[in-house]
């Protein structure tokens, strides 16, 4: 009997051509496309109501889907994980905001929506395995899965996928993990799918096209503070901190002025207490950069808690060059040890590590170091 996959059908180009090579494989797919966000009823629990939903058009992305399932001959299922991300994906995005750290959600609803609520609906059709259209790759040696980065190292997906467990990565495909993004349109081409030539999705679906900052301000409410550099001069005001994140340049609104060079300004820093964005000058202002940082929510894959250090390359920031490092665990967390200083190492940020190709998981950066004193941010 053919082994049956419950594919993730999103409407997007990659796990279009997902669906079509596990059926050229041999096996009997199902297609099940997600509906995770529903804007009009959110917003109305907000007080919202007035908030454009057009700008993600999920019902567009379903009827892709459909024109594909029924191109291929395949089923296609809908369901709603319209409460489970909320309370998993949405509730923690605003969470961290109003730390004032920098949250990664992709990663959030890879771990709690597409590989947790996903596989516990797949079991009504009696899976062999599920499968996405990600970026990535599993193989199993002795009986011990590996997820290694995709073959299209612009494309390459793990980071998002850092969070997940060997649970879940035994029972889960990567049909495109073996190829780059142009054999993906290729593929599609050559089957006419309706997806063939759809851009990719940017961004977080709730938000969409829409003006990032407009969007939060909904969910979190503004307090206004100052601008000031690391030595206290107020040179213009914020609009919320949750707005800025480390490193960042555009929209600081700061002109010139005859105190200071005409090097650009970036973010360097946050003041909780004082609700304070710490400013300074220059790309690569020192104190921007830091040398070590502390890992928390720790999930590594195939790796046992160790003593000492183990060399590892590192990410900070998707599609970040490798960074190599050397972790060492702190209780429950990990300690990372940079071989060079690193710029805008983000409190909120993930940090994902790799040994070669194999992703072996990571974590989130809770807090930056330099000559072991801790980043103001």
């Amino acid at each position: 009997m053919k082994k049956r996959v419950v594919l993730g059908l999103s409407g997007g180009v990659d796990s279009s051509v997902a669906a079509v090579l596990l059926k050229e494989q041999g096996y009997e797919v199902i297609g099940l496309f997600m509906r995770n966000w529903d804007s009009t009823t959110n917003n109305d629990v907000l007080g919202n109501p007035d908030i454009d939903d057009d700008v993600c058009p999920q019902e567009k992305d379903y009827q892709d889907a459909l024109a594909v399932a029924n191109k291929i001959g395949i089923e296609l299922h809908r369901v709603d994980f319209i409460e489970e991300y909320w309370e998993n994906v949405f509730e923690y995005f605003l969470n961290e905001y109003k730390k004032g750290r920098t949250p990664n959600p992709d990663i959030m609803c890879n771990k709690y929506i597409k590989f947790d609520a996903f596989i516990k609906h797949a079991e009504q059709f009696d899976y062999d395995y599920i499968a996405m259209g990600h970026y990535a790759r599993t193989v199993t040696k002795d009986g011990v899965v590996k997820m290694l980065r995709g073959v299209d190292s612009n494309k390459d997906q793990t980071y998002f996928l850092s969070q997940l467990t060997k649970e879940q990565l035994e029972k889960t495909l990567f049909p495109v993990g073996e190829l780059t993004k142009q054999e993906v349109r290729d593929i599609a081409i050559k089957y006419d799918l309706a997806t063939a030539t759809k851009k990719d999705s940017t961004g977080i679906c709730f938000i969409g096209e829409r003006d990032f900052n407009k969007f939060l301000s909904n969910y979190l409410p503004n307090q206004d503070g100052s601008m000031v550099t690391l030595d206290g001069k107020v040179l213009s005001k914020h609009h919320g901190l949750m707005y800025y994140t480390i490193g960042q340049r555009k929209g600081l609104g700061i002109g010139g002025s005859n105190d200071y060079s005409n090097e650009p300004w970036f973010v360097i820093g946050k003041d909780l207490e004082k609700n304070e964005l710490i400013i300074g000058q220059g790309f690569h202002h020192e104190t921007l950069y830091s040398d070590s940082c502390l890992v928390e929510d720790v999930n590594l894959l195939n790796v046992e808690k160790f003593s000492g250090e183990l060399k590892v390359s590192a990410k900070f920031r998707y599609r970040q060059a490798d960074n190599d490092c050397y972790i060492s665990f702190k209780d429950d967390n990990l300690f990372v040890r940079f071989e060079k200083d690193i710029r805008a190492v983000t409190p909120g940020q993930a940090a994902v590590f790799y040994l070669g190709d194999e992703c072996i998981g990571g974590g989130f950066i809770k807090e930056a170091y330099k000559d072991n004193k801790k980043r103001k941010y």
